[in-house]
């Protein structure tokens, strides 16, 4: 197939692993026999540098229309000052609001070779299989604000219509996985969440499958820690998701293991690891690129519907996880590029063993 993406590797980090991300790709459609093209653009501190612009005209115009969006990091000392009029996160934000990208997934699990690296005890961690979905254009982050010499507002907004649109979409993944939903709010304080958890009930009429439980945030951090393997699918709201999915990276032992994919409508998503631009290891070559080569994997499965290749790509970071090399921050010494190697290499090897098995049963020629 073919499929035109567009790559905004932004700052820190963003670089180093976006091009690792960017050798699975294209070593993806050498072996599978697909057409795709490469769109660099900028967004985050370094578009403020050039530009002036968190996202310029020309990043945003080449995002919507792309079939994909690969995403690095944005932000970094040099553009913290909180006063600032333009600051890197903020074009994030707008690009998130502007492809209508409501639903964010982070996926989380613990490869059993990496279990000592968390700060629980191992026996907490057998069969944590958790997927996140965070709402991702409504909330604290998008509402109305104002700020005076001695008082500042964050308005946290919802309707109803963007709580049923990431809901259903929770709902449905978890029909997909274990039928286990879990909404979390804070119900008992905040008026917002007495609408998100109304919303929830009266939609899980519509899916008698999947069991639904209700928590807390405040408990739910806590339960997240104590007993993380109970839970299959969470969804929450723009704030709550941020702050627990974070949390949540601490028990697979690194922020630079796991992805994200932002879905909305339409098959156009936003893909990205959920670490940050870390520019105190930037330009060093030792960032753990695993995050953003499994983000690689979702972008395959979820705008592309390439499956298949999307497997290729998770068994191969499994086999690299389970043999090694290693990033420094999971116990290793590998630098980014040899890690990246080594997941090619894997890559090649499944794509083989796939053509081998595929010969044997049709007899090719």
């Amino acid at each position: 197939m073919k499929a035109h993406i567009v790559t905004l590797p932004g700052d820190g980090v963003g670089p180093e692993v976006t091009a690792a991300a960017v050798a699975v790709l294209k070593a993806v459609a050498a072996h599978y026999e697909h057409d795709f093209s490469f769109d660099e653009q900028l967004i985050g501190g370094i578009a403020i540098d050039a530009t002036g612009e968190a996202l310029p005209a020309a990043s945003l115009g080449a995002c919507q229309a792309a079939d994909a969006v690969l995403l690095g990091a944005v932000g970094g000392p040099k553009w913290s000052d909180p006063n600032a009029p333009v600051r890197p996160e903020q074009g994030l934000l707008a690009l998130r609001a502007a492809l209508g990208v409501y639903a964010n997934l982070r996926p989380l699990q613990v490869h059993p070779s990496l279990a000592n690296l968390s700060p629980l005890k191992n026996d907490r961690l057998k069969h944590v299989d958790v997927l996140f979905v965070r709402e991702l254009t409504g909330g604290a982050y998008f509402g109305a604000k104002t700020r005076t010499a001695d008082t500042a507002t964050d308005e946290c907004k919802y309707t109803v219509a963007e709580i049923e649109r990431v809901v259903r979409r929770a709902f449905e993944l978890a029909r997909e996985r274990r039928q286990h939903l879990t909404s979390v709010d804070k119900a008992n304080v905040l008026e917002t969440s007495r609408l998100w958890r109304s919303t929830v009930q009266r939609l899980a009429a519509d899916y008698p499958d999947v069991t639904v439980e209700h928590q807390l945030v405040d408990s739910m951090a806590m339960l997240l820690l104590t007993r993380p393997n109970r839970y299959d699918v969470v969804v929450t709201e723009n704030l709550f998701g941020d702050i627990l999915t974070d949390e949540a990276a601490a028990l697979a032992g690194s922020l630079g293991l796991l992805p994200s994919a932002s879905l909305g409508d339409g098959k156009t998503g936003l893909y990205e690891p959920i670490h940050g631009s870390a520019p105190d290891i930037a330009g060093q070559g030792i960032a753990n690129p695993i995050g953003a080569v499994l983000s690689v994997a979702l972008l395959l499965r979820h705008s592309l519907g390439l499956d298949a290749e999307a497997i290729a790509v998770e068994a191969a970071v499994e086999k690299v996880l389970r043999h090694g090399p290693r990033s420094r921050d999971i116990g290793g010494n590998a630098g980014t590029e040899e890690v990246r190697d080594a997941v090619l290499a894997a890559i090649e090897e499944h794509a083989d063993s796939a053509a081998a098995f595929f010969c044997g049963a049709r007899a090719c020629g």
